[in-house]
């Protein structure tokens, strides 16, 4: 089976993040099984999403993971003009949900192992599709806490997410944060006897936009990325019931994306104590007076060295002789880090048709991508 039919079949699963992705791994469970090739399922604990890693090669020796996420951002609110979930080709170009993100490096991969199983690999290739990368990479945990049991460690990764297929070498970390303003509601009408929690989440706000600009002045800096510091954002804020009650609560929900380098529990301890700062004077009159931080989820920043083996090996394998950082987070961060996998970005498409309506993949990328994967292949073929 090739490759476009292969992408057919997954931009056909709607793989939304909140919704199932257990028919997409079942059907890619069965192609690598009629090749003679074992899968690994691991499901969470709704059984409605699951990931999936397959072997071909040697057990005692270390692999080559091909890392790929398979859930899809959602398509409602947006003007598309083909069919989200079906593969349509106009000129060079394929259109469909997850075309770049990512199901193009999927495909590609799953290609790449059923080519693998009519050889005899000195180095193992390992296949790992995960569920909700979407939504904070949420689900690739499990898999890799799995593989961080495993007696043989992989040797590195690659993880295909749209960098046009340059070896990408670093991203931004990115931690969620929920803060809970607490205040005392009341009538409007004797507002000052109350205690707004919209005004102190407007008051941790201000905060929040002075540590911002306190880091965009002092650093760390990295020059690699258009937007050079650790960044600070409010993305969402809840509170109040009408205009005649004073709210009692107030919720936002801000993130912080941070340099590879920095330390983003630095930030969080200083956005605490100015949270104390704000509330403090206040509980002699209002005792329940409170601003809490909670943190919902997070994932790594990915830095890999310049000079990295992996470095070297993925620019050869695509012939290319640059290396960048992106702006978007993956999978590559959890890898690294929790593994202490090598770890090279490396995929078909750009970001900058990701998430968009009308997505699409330009075919000479997924024919660069399998030109990759078979080199990597017959490099695996003599043991590097």
């Amino acid at each position: 089976m090739d490759m476009r039919a292969i992408l057919d079949r997954l931009i056909g699963f709607e793989t939304v993040s909140h919704m199932t992705n257990v028919p997409l791994i079942r059907y890619v469970e069965g192609l690598l099984a009629d090749a003679g090739i074992t899968s690994t399922l691991i499901f969470d604990e709704t059984g409605e999403k699951v990931n999936l890693y397959a072997r071909v090669g040697p057990e005692d020796v270390p692999g080559v993971v091909l890392s790929g996420h398979v859930d899809v951002v959602p398509v409602e609110g947006q003007a598309w003009t083909r069919p989200p979930f079906a593969l349509t080709q106009e000129g060079d170009r394929l259109y469909g949900r997850g075309t770049t993100d990512m199901k193009g490096f999927d495909a590609c991969a799953i290609v790449c192992m059923l080519k693998a199983a009519q050889r005899d690999l000195k180095v193992p290739l390992i296949l790992a599709l995960s569920h909700d990368e979407e939504i904070g990479c949420r689900g690739v945990g499990s898999m890799i806490d799995a593989m961080a049991e495993w007696p043989v460690q992989p040797r590195l990764c690659v993880v295909g997410e749209p960098t046009s297929m340059e070896a990408t070498i670093g991203h931004k970390g990115k931690i969620a944060l929920r803060v809970s303003c607490t205040g005392r509601g009341g009538h409007s009408s004797a507002a000052p006897n109350a205690l707004n929690a919209i005004h102190l989440a407007t008051d941790f706000i201000g905060a929040v936009r002075k540590l911002q600009a306190e880091v965009a002045a002092s650093g760390p800096f990295d020059r690699d990325y258009g937007v050079p510091y650790t960044t600070l954002h409010v993305g969402k804020i809840n509170g109040g019931v009408q205009v005649n009650v004073v709210a009692n609560a107030c919720v936002i929900d801000m993130e912080i994306r941070s340099l590879a380098e920095d330390d983003p529990a630095r930030l969080i301890e200083r956005l605490r104590t100015e949270a104390e700062a704000i509330v403090a004077p206040l509980r002699g009159d209002f005792p329940e007076a409170a601003i809490e931080i909670e943190r919902l989820w997070d994932y790594p920043g990915l830095g890999t060295a310049p000079d990295a083996d992996v470095v070297s090996l993925v620019k050869g394998l695509t012939g290319g002789n640059t290396h960048g950082k992106v702006a978007f987070g993956t999978e590559g961060g959890m890898f690294a880090k929790r593994l202490g996998l090598p770890t090279v970005v490396c995929g078909p498409g750009s970001m900058t048709q990701g998430h968009m309506p009308d997505e699409y993949v330009e075919i000479a990328q997924l024919e660069r991508c399998e030109a990759m994967l078979d080199a990597l292949l017959a490099r695996c073929e003599v043991g590097f």
